[in-house]
């Protein structure tokens, strides 16, 4: 069988860890020339590695140029890198949401933004955005992460449905409680690290935390023709949270 992503290029930012280290490891077994973005160069061997802070509109216009250059095409934009916030309204800073909307928020439109042109040349392409179930349902003690993150998913309608007709798909992914670093770096900070895990797993009805390959294995679902009737929707991947 024919790898789903063979001769297509693709971009993932934060690709160094979490489900963006996932994702881009799953399009390159898959076949793709990975374009691999993060503010670190520690991304999967094999990959095109650019050193990017996705809040730079002229790091993200950088990041776009060398996929074109040295591949001459762009299929797919994964717009993965994100920031966490474990701040209320009240206890959070206008800079710490100006931060993470500069990387939750403004990195989305950025990849997007320079992303397009060539897809709208190629009247073909897709845009994948990493969102959350903090989109979707308020969570404790995390004001400007579900702000952005909800951003992230209006964002992705409203590209959806202005160039649905030019051939470009924009869907956004909304995962539950992820066993990625960051949330290992929140589970260190706790007083009590143990209880803190038993919480985020009780809170979802499966069980368990997810992995970053489920959904990374969703990004590349959303990325492929098998998707091509979908767009401008959420892909919720969340352990059963949204329906407790």
């Amino acid at each position: 069988m024919t790898p789903r992503f063979e001769g297509r290029t693709v971009i993932v930012t934060g690709a160094a860890s979490g489900i963006g280290r996932a994702t881009a490891a799953g399009f390159l077994a898959e076949g793709a020339t990975v374009v691999a973005a993060d503010r670190t160069s520690e991304v999967p061997e094999g990959t095109i590695s650019v050193q990017v802070d996705v809040s730079s509109a002229a790091d993200v216009e950088r990041l776009v140029s060398v996929a074109l250059e040295q591949t001459g095409r762009l299929d797919a934009m994964c717009n993965i890198a994100g920031i966490g916030s474990t701040k209320s309204a009240v206890d959070c800073t206008p800079e710490e949401w100006d931060q993470v909307f500069a990387v939750n928020a403004k990195g989305v439109f950025l990849g997007t933004k320079f992303a397009l042109p060539a897809m709208l040349e190629q009247r073909r392409g897709v845009i994948v955005n990493m969102a959350s179930v903090g989109a979707l349902i308020g969570l404790r003690d995390r004001a400007a992460y579900c702000a952005s993150k909800g951003a992230v998913v209006a964002f992705t309608k409203q590209v959806a449905m202005q160039y649905a007709a030019q051939g470009v798909r924009c869907v956004s992914i909304c995962p539950g409680t992820v066993d990625s670093p960051w949330v290992g770096r929140l589970l260190d900070e706790a007083p009590d690290p143990a209880a803190r895990r038993t919480e985020l797993v009780a809170r979802q009805p499966l069980g368990r935390l997810g992995d970053p390959a489920e959904i990374a294995k969703a990004v590349l679902y959303v990325a492929s023709d098998d998707a091509a009737f979908m767009t401008g929707s959420e892909l919720v991947i969340d352990g059963g949270i949204t329906a407790a």
